[in-house]
This record gives structure tokens, sequence and C-alpha cells, in this order.
């Protein structure tokens, strides 16, 4: 269903959806596919309405970005999972298949993976790696860590008892992990590869002045940007992956699993105005 021609509809479901950037870079990819009547709308939609609301959609529906607080949700709703998202134990897309039914796949694997590369990941060093917090996005870092290379994990999080579905994430994945305090020091940061923060905008922002001595910095926020710790990692010259660069290479695998056409990756990006490029 998804590669063929005629109106069609996708949304963004989540909760607050409103910040939501997807709307723009999916509607940018349709026009630039030429998908005329094609539409793309962001949907109030908690966890727990999910699945009744998936039930509800009609034949004209070919996907759907699935964000916080859904990813589990979506994942379970599923009649087919992608392994990776299986592993991870998320989704944030759904797809229609041609029989009606809905695959969940986890494109945010491709978001960390292409965010780094596309700011100089060129392989590892120590084969280490900090990550702050636990949960879905957490979840998706260490997928793509482990896809990158990284070995070795150091989850610091505020409350370690909330980190053992990450570290389960970790171990499916091959990762040898190890769950730590908060300490803004950021105990060995100057040996890891990369820090990668999944922690909600402000809860990071002590946390600057250590991560400005990592290589490689990977903060997920995007709104308010920049964040403090994304001003320190530049003032010191390192290298840092964004937010949105994340959003940007989630949403490419997202429109071509919905179109089946290659995503117009430049079109898309151009649909991301105040991200610096790499």
């Amino acid at each position: 269903m998804a590669g063929e021609a005629g109106p069609r509809r996708a949304a963004v479901l989540g909760s607050p959806v409103g910040h939501s950037r997807s709307p723009a870079l999916h509607r940018a990819a349709y026009a630039a596919l030429g998908l005329t009547g094609w539409r793309y709308d962001p949907i109030e939609c908690d966890e727990a309405a999910l699945p009744g609301l998936v039930d509800r959609l009609g034949p004209e529906w070919v996907g759907l970005s699935v964000t916080m607080p859904g990813k589990r949700a979506a994942l379970a709703r599923a009649e087919q999972r992608t392994e990776r998202a299986v592993a991870v134990g998320a989704a944030n897309t759904l797809v229609r298949l041609p029989d009606g039914r809905w695959r969940a796949d986890c494109t945010d694997i491709d978001g960390v993976t292409g965010a780094l590369t596309e700011r100089g990941w060129s392989g590892t060093r120590s084969g280490a790696a900090l990550v702050l917090g636990a949960g879905a996005t957490a979840d998706a870092a260490v997928a793509g860590l482990a896809e990158l290379g990284v070995g070795q994990l150091t989850l610091m999080v505020r409350n370690p008892a909330r980190a053992a579905g990450t570290a389960a994430v970790a171990k499916r994945f091959g990762l040898a992990a190890e769950v730590v305090g908060w300490d803004p020091r950021l105990p060995g940061v100057d040996v890891v590869d990369v820090v990668v923060s999944t922690v909600p905008a402000g809860v990071a922002d002590e946390c600057a002045p250590a991560a400005a001595r990592a290589e490689f910095v990977l903060d997920v926020v995007y709104h308010p940007w920049p964040t403090p710790m994304a001003t320190a990692v530049a003032a010191a010259g390192g290298r840092l992956a964004t937010g949105l660069d994340m959003l940007l290479h989630q949403a490419f695998g997202q429109v071509e699993q919905f179109t089946g056409r290659p995503a117009p990756r430049a079109a898309m990006a151009a649909a991301l105005p105040d991200r610096v490029p790499a």
C-alpha cells in the first residue's frame, strides 16, 4: 500500500506532540517525491490511547511516527515486529502492510548512527561510551552504539533501579553495561569514545563543563537549543551531534518505509533550517 499513488495519510503520535518537527520533515519529503494528496499530521495520543487509535484508522493510512510516551505501546500493538525493535523493546515507527496489519520498527537506531557518522564518527578508540539516562531513547542509543562498534557502556542515572531495562537492552546487543549513580563530573569522560545524553531538557545542564572534555557528544534535546551542554562542547571544539541530527536521520527510514521510495534527504534536511550542517 505504501507505494501506491493517490491520497494517503500518516501522522506522528505523542503527548505532548505540538513541538514535534516530524511534520515538517515528512511534508517536505512527500512534496519532493511528488506525492500530492498525502497528509502528515500531529495527533495528541498517550500510551493508553494508542492501541484504540490505531485500530480505528482506515485503509488510507500508510504509517505512524511514534514519540513519547507511546513507543512501547506501539511495539505491543503491531502484528509484525522487526528484530531490532523487539531487542530495543520499543518502536518509533508503525508501517501499514498490504494486508492491513501493522509492522513495528525502531528507526531511532538509525537516528543515532546517522547523527554520529555525519558528524565525523570513524570508529571506536576505547570502545566505551557513557549514556546519561535510561528509557526508550536510551535503549535506542545503546543499540546504535553497538552498531557503531562500542562494546562497553556506562549508564549514569539518578535512580539506578530504573536502569534495569536499558541494561538488559545493552546485554541483548552484546554490550557490557555498568549502572552508576548521577555525577555531574562525568567520571571517565576523558577516556570514553562518546557521551550520549538522553535526559530531558535541563536535567544535564550541570554536566556541561565535564561534557566539554569529551571527544564526541550526542545531545538528543532539540528544544530549547542550544543546551548548555551543546554550547560547552562546541566552545571546546568537540564533535557535537544534535537532537535535530538524530530526528533527521531517523525520519529517512520512516519516509522510505511509508512511501516505498528513497528518502529525498536534501529536501528533508532543508526542512530543518535551524540545524547546523555538518
